[in-house]
């Protein structure tokens, strides 16, 4: 990871990202919005193992609002994915909510009994799952797959459903909606079935997008095709979507805000710009510094954080990241940390947070 202080850009790997790109200045205009779509505050999670039971989520915060993309990013196991099932009480049967509040377009998620669950979902939060030829029914054609979710929710007739979801294909760039509306998800390629899943998420307007991976196994032309998708149809509908992934070339392109997680904690919040430009936990510090670059040799240099993420059956009392941090104290093993705002949109879980203005 490499910075142009002269024009302020953010390179990693291979693709340079300008200050255009990073922090919300898409090529789409933005509906920024002051209402929340999304707020989960103190969040913690029980997971029964075996004959033991472990905390895959211990702390975690996110926020959404309306008009914008909030990338939530952490190495695998930070608790991402089950964060994000949380806001839609879609968690495994050996995992259960212990502690925290959850609202969704303002409704108390924790509070609501199963009708209430299936009102919310697919028609106020649509979900965009990791793998979509694995969760695409291969025995029902993409059509019908699209017109079922509006059915379910609007309650229509078959022949208003269809026109719908003719409409929703249409609307995330599915070529010959119309005409293809009968084929099956294995007829089509990795990025159509992944515009299938969006329009199913879509096909109902609702406030809230969960996309969980969205680029995953996709080549980077689809990638980029993918999150220019994601932003027109923020620009378009003003709806929030929280876009999780480990690849900081997918934030540094997509992202207004970003949420970094680590060891089942939400360890830092702010703008994407801040994120690559002006960190301050050193866990955000060491994850952009690890990306990929050549830095001007033709070498591929590669930086690594020492150590293993903590195991979430055996916790430790103090900071998760503690063991790999360079810039540990002797008061940061005793107690984690506790998530604090540290400025205008931002927030820290630190005790010895990377000097404001640093540079990576």
């Amino acid at each position: 990871m490499s910075f142009d202080r002269g024009v302020i850009s953010v390179s990693c790997g291979l693709r340079t990202w300008s200050r255009a790109e990073l922090g919300g200045c898409h090529c789409y205009p933005r509906r920024m919005a002051a209402d929340t779509v999304l707020a989960i505050e103190g969040l913690a999670l029980d997971a029964r193992i075996r004959r033991t039971t472990a905390q895959p989520v211990a702390d975690a915060h996110v926020e959404v609002r309306a008009g914008e993309i909030v990338g939530l990013v952490g190495e695998s196991g930070s608790g991402k994915t089950l964060t994000a099932l949380s806001a839609l009480r879609l968690l495994p049967d050996n995992i259960e909510i212990a502690a925290g509040r959850i609202e969704v377009g303002g409704q108390d998620v924790r509070a609501l009994d199963e009708a209430g669950l299936a009102a919310l979902r697919g028609s106020v939060v649509g979900m965009v799952f990791q793998d979509p030829i694995g969760s695409l029914n291969p025995s029902m054609t993409i059509g019908r797959q699209v017109a079922e979710v509006v059915r379910i929710h609007q309650h229509v007739e078959r022949a208003a459903a269809d026109a719908r979801a003719v409409e929703a294909l249409g609307l995330v760039g599915f070529p010959q909606a119309r005409e293809r509306f009968d084929a099956y998800p294995h007829q089509l390629s990795g990025g159509l079935r992944q515009r299938v899943m969006i329009a199913m998420a879509i096909a109902n307007e609702p406030r809230l997008v969960i996309a969980d991976e969205p680029t995953t196994a996709l080549d980077v032309t689809v990638q980029a095709q993918i999150l220019e998708l994601l932003q027109s149809l923020v620009a378009e509908l003003g709806i929030g979507v929280l876009l999780i992934t480990h690849d900081l070339g997918v934030i540094a392109n997509a992202a207004d805000r970003v949420t970094v997680m680590y060891g089942g904690r939400t360890v830092e919040q702010c703008s994407t710009l801040e994120a690559f430009r002006d960190m301050r936990h050193p866990y955000t510090e060491a994850l952009v510094a690890s990306a990929p670059t050549l830095e001007g040799s033709e070498e591929l240099v590669l930086r690594g954080i020492p150590g293993t993420p903590p195991d979430p059956t055996r916790p430790e009392p103090g900071c998760p990241f503690a063991p790999r941090c360079t810039r540990g104290l002797s008061d940061c093993v005793s107690a984690p940390p506790a998530f604090t705002a540290i400025g205008e949109g931002r927030a820290l879980a630190c005790i010895n947070p990377v000097p404001a203005g640093a540079r990576v």
